[in-house]
Order: C-alpha cells, then sequence, then structure tokens
C-alpha cells in the first residue's frame, strides 16, 4: 500500500498538538529534522503497531467503563491515526466504550468531564453570530459531513442540553471507523436551545445555555438558518440529524429531504438496519415482506421510522399502494393500541391508526394492550422500540409463537437493562423457533439441540455510515428512500442465516467496516441509476471510485510547505 503524501505548514509544537497530523514518536528522523522535532521527542522511533500495543496497554490500566471512554476521547484529541488504529484493533471490545452504551454516561455527565471542545456549539442566545461562528469553524475545511443533533432525546437517557455535542462527535467517529469517511472532512455540531432538564438547569457547572428549551417558530428559524448554512456553504455535504425530539425529528427531515442530502439516523438508519434484520428474517422463513403483520410497540421517532421504512420497502419490493402496506401495522404506545378514539394521536403516526370497529370486543376494557393485539393479529414480526423493560411477557411471546412456526422478534431498545425481553428467554419460551435481533448485544442463546444461536446485533452501525460514504461519494443532491432501501437490500444480502437457518440474521459487528462498505457501493449505484447523484460515474467505476476515496487510519509521508495544510 503507498502512503499518503501530505504538504504540510505546521512545525514543532503546532504540529505535536494537531490531532490530524501529529505522529508522536512515530515521526522519522528525516521528518523529526525537517519540521523542528529531534529535541521534542524521545529518540526511540515507534511503529504504528507499537504505539497502539502501548496505547492498549495504558488503556486497560482504566478500570472503569467510563474511564477507558474519557482515556480514548483524550487520545482522539492528540493523534487521530492512533486513535482509529486502535479502535480498528480492538473493534468489537471498543465499540461499546466509544458509542452506545457507555457514551451515554459520558454524556449525561458532559459537564463535569468537559476539558476542551470537540466540534461546533451553536447556541440560541449567539443566533445573531450564527453565521460568524459557522465560517470561523469551517474555514479552510472541506466539510462532507455534518452531525448534528438538538440534545433532546439522548440515547435513552432524554434531554442533555449541551451535552448532546457528545453524540454528535461519537456518530461522527462511527462514520470515519467504520464507513471510512475522512474525519477532517466531518463536524460534529450541537445545536444548544435549551434543555427542560432541570438537573442541568440547576447545576452550577453546567456549560450550556442555561434556559429552559426554545419552542415553537423561533425553534424552526435557528434551526433553519443552521441548515441553509449548510446548504449555502457546503451544496454537497451530507446533513445528519441525530437524537432530535419525537415532535422534530419526523418533521425536520420532511421539512428538508427534498432540498438537500439529509438523514436522520433515529428514523432512517433504525429502519434502514430493522429492514435489513427483517429481509434476511423472511429469507429464512421463505415469505414475502407483504406477507407479515407486523406490530411495533413503542411509536416515537425509532418506532414510526421503522414503520415508515418497513412500509415503503414493501411498497416499492411487492408493488403494492400505501394504504394496503400501512395495513400491516399495528402501532402501540403507552396509551395502547394508535386507534380512532385515542385523543392527541400525533400527525405522523394518523395513517398507522386502526379503525375502532376492527375493535369493538376490547372497548370496554379500556386501553387495547400488547397481549390483546397478540392474540387477535397472529403477528409474524414484534418490534420492541418502547424502552419498557420486560413488555414482551412470557405469555406474549408464548401467545405470538402459538401463532406462528417461526415468530420474528426483534427487542430494539437500548441500553439493554431496557429491552422488552432477554433474547435468551425469547428462545426458550418458543422452543428455539424464534429469530432474534436485538438493539445492543447479548450473549448467545441456547437451542434445544444444545446449539449456540447467536443474537444478532441489529445495531444502526451496520448500515449508517454506509448509507452516509454511498451518498458523500456520489454527491448525491438528496438521500432518497430508494437509495436506503439498496443499502438495506445490500447488507440483507449478507447474512450468515441465508447460508444457515439457525444462524446470526447480520453479519459480526466485527465485520462492520467491509459491510458498509459493501452498502455506500449499493447506495451510490443507486444515486447514479436514478438521477439523484452529483458524479459523472457509470455504476461499472462505483467500486473502485469508492476504494480511491476510503480513509484509513495510516500514517503519511510529510514535506514541509509553508502553503500546505495546517
Amino acid at each position: 500500500m503507498s502512503l499518503p503524501k501530505f504538504r504540510v505548514a505546521l512545525r514543532g509544537e503546532a504540529l505535536l498538538t494537531h490531532p490530524r497530523f501529529n505522529k508522536g514518536t512515530a515521526f522519522t528522523a528525516s521528518e523529526r529534522k525537517a519540521f523542528g522535532l529531534t529535541g521534542k521527542l524521545p529518540y526511540r522511533i515507534n511503529s504504528l503497531d507499537e504505539q497502539c500495543q502501548r496505547a492498549y496497554d495504558q488503556l486497560q490500566s482504566q478500570t472503569t467503563d467510563i474511564g477507558k471512554n474519557s482515556f480514548l476521547q483524550s487520545m482522539k484529541d492528540q493523534n487521530w491515526v492512533l486513535f482509529y488504529s486502535l479502535l480498528t484493533r480492538h473493534l468489537r471490545e471498543l465499540i461499546p466504550i466509544i458509542y452506545t452504551p457507555t457514551e451515554a454516561e459520558a454524556i449525561a455527565n458532559y459537564s463535569h468531564l468537559f476539558r476542551r471542545s470537540e466540534g461546533l456549539y451553536l447556541t440560541f442566545a449567539n443566533r445573531d453570530t450564527m453565521e460568524e461562528d459557522f465560517l470561523e469553524a469551517t474555514k479552510g475545511k472541506s466539510i462532507d459531513l455534518f452531525v448534528s443533533s438538538d440534545a433532546e432525546a439522548i440515547l435513552g437517557i432524554g434531554d442533555q442540553g449541551v451535552g448532546g455535542i457528545g453524540i454528535s462527535a461519537a456518530k461522527s467517529v462511527i462514520y470515519s471507523l467504520i464507513g471510512g469517511i475522512d474525519p477532517s472532512k466531518a463536524i460534529a455540531v450541537t445545536l444548544d436551545v435549551g434543555t427542560n432538564n432541570e438537573s442541568l438547569l440547576n447545576d452550577p457547572l453546567y456549560v450550556g445555555w442555561p434556559h429552559e428549551r426554545i419552542r415553537g417558530k423561533e425553534y424552526d428559524d435557528f434551526v433553519d438558518k443552521f441548515v441553509q448554512l449548510v446548504r449555502k456553504y457546503f451544496p454537497h455535504s451530507l446533513l445528519h440529524f441525530e437524537d432530535y425530539g419525537v415532535t422534530n425529528a419526523q418533521r425536520l427531515l420532511q421539512r428538508y429531504r427534498n432540498t438537500h442530502a439529509v438523514f436522520n439516523d433515529d428514523i432512517q438508519g433504525t429502519g434502514a438496519v430493522t429492514l435489513s434484520t427483517l429481509m434476511a428474517a423472511i429469507g429464512v422463513t421463505k415469505s414475502k415482506l407483504c406477507d407479515q403483520r407486523i406490530i411495533i410497540y413503542g411509536a416515537g421517532s425509532a418506532g414510526l421510522g421503522i414503520a415508515k421504512q418497513l412500509r415503503d420497502a414493501m411498497v416499492s419490493i411487492n408493488n403494492i399502494p400505501v394504504e394496503e402496506a400501512n395495513a400491516h401495522f399495528w402501532l402501540i404506545d403507552k396509551h395502547g393500541l394508535i386507534r380512532e378514539s385515542l385523543p392527541d394521536v400525533r400527525d405522523d403516526l394518523k395513517e398507522y391508526v386502526r379503525k375502532d370497529a376492527e375493535w369493538e370486543e376490547f372497548q370496554s376494557n379500556g386501553d387495547i394492550k400488547l397481549l390483546d393485539v397478540v392474540k387477535k393479529v397472529k403477528p409474524t414480526v414484534m418490534i420492541g422500540t418502547s424502552t419498557h423493560a420486560g413488555g414482551f411477557t412470557k405469555e406474549v411471546v408464548e401467545a405470538m409463537a402459538a401463532g406462528c412456526d417461526r415468530p420474528i422478534i426483534f427487542p430494539l431498545s437500548n441500553p439493554s437493562r431496557l429491552v422488552e425481553v432477554d433474547p435468551r428467554d425469547a428462545n426458550d419460551w418458543t422452543k428455539g423457533k424464534a429469530l432474534l435481533a436485538t438493539g445492543s448485544p447479548f450473549p448467545p442463546a441456547k437451542m434445544p439441540n444444545g446449539k449456540d444461536y447467536i443474537i444478532a446485533e441489529c445495531n444502526n452501525a451496520l448500515i449508517y455510515p454506509g448509507l452516509g460514504f454511498g451518498s458523500m461519494i456520489s454527491q448525491s443532491r438528496i438521500m432518497t428512500d430508494t437509495m436506503i432501501i439498496a443499502g438495506a437490500r445490500r447488507l440483507a444480502s449478507l447474512s450468515p442465516a441465508l447460508k444457515d437457518p439457525d444462524d446470526a440474521l447480520l453479519p459480526d459487528f466485527g465485520d462492520a467496516p467491509s459491510v458498509n462498505f459493501e452498502v455506500a457501493v449499493a447506495v451510490a449505484e443507486q444515486a447514479i441509476e436514478e438521477g439523484s447523484a452529483g458524479v459523472d460515474w457509470k455504476k461499472e467505476e462505483v467500486r473502485e471510485k469508492a476504494k480511491e476515496r476510503l480513509w484509513q487510519p495510516i500514517y503519511g509521508e510529510y514535506v514541509y510547505d509553508e502553503n500546505g495544510d495546517k
């Protein structure tokens, strides 16, 4: 592999403190001389492998996951190549440290762990200088990816105010680590519109804007100003919306999706990876997507996003009308089945509302519960996004298993303590018949024949980095539903269960980088085929073009140039 070459304008301390270019003890003798580093580094020159071993040994001295998270954040601030190279070598072990579930704890304690800024902070109180602040943060950069959050609905822990920059930064890391996106072309953004978290408002160390959340027109205008800056200065970039509240997530996605390449991971990413997993499962059951009767337990952003993604795939793949596809879904929230007589049903749920006449026998009992729906509908698929721990009870699971041969059960809530059912219990209660996937990693279940059944991890990180990379390399003007479906179908085609029905429904998470590359190729090919791409490529060229754009954590060769990068 030929090393990348860089013309660098930094010298001495400025170079050693620049995480993009710093090599630490890996600077060669000639580089040390050329960049004024000879007296600033110890004599021994280390390889990247040696640096990774030292860093891993230091990491192991941390006794808590949050301590490991802080150690890795500090490393990222010092040396990008070493940080990403270490993560690549220990992917399965360290993803839970730098992403879910440990990152949630880091975000909840953001103001108390704060050491240095890590992105672009756009605060409502400073809205008059937003363009100036935006341009200062992006000056001299070629940004392909903006990952933004208003932090209202973070990782199952709710409103975290300015701490939401942590999830934006973590998502950016995953894009580079698994998706191959150059970290110098990505930026994490927090839209600090206040917080309704009383513990933050009352915390004297809180570093965000200590004000209750802005709502309504002021909120919309603030978000719109940010989006228009992205469109104006970086028209070919991807804008990723992350952990926006349920009242805003779907609305903002619909507002901007036809004018810029925008992506909401909670809605589209969760929906896409769930679609992939379901397509793998129906590959095992030898059935069609439009044959499924689907219960979604939890009607927030994730649940609704899954419903829409599965519905749109039914329409596209099985060529049926939207109304017919909608009839395959039963959505349940804390008030029970979403139906006509429920008060204050959100506008974005109304196309899934069930008619009261279908449920007359249950009306006198108040809310129509999950068990009622399972017994009446006899679902083939049950998906949990409720964060209601234990919501899929033994009675519910056994009732489902009585109604179909291979129940497809996806308890997806995060973190694992909030999962609707332990997949090992679901496996036992269905006598090994269930096809299972979860949102967090779980140990294998035991089949009746004593064989281990690997629980697929229905993790967005198996697909969203590839969706993003495919959109970016094709310079797609918008992220279309058909691009997402193309990526989901490519992921489903890689399912181990298609070769062995008792194997996992999704590829091993350790293979996430190669899996996401395949997703990216499929997405870019679809963008070119449908005419939404901004590049003049043939479909046959996409794979090689994608390889050329793939960023890898290796040290390049540096030449000093006062007009070079800095």
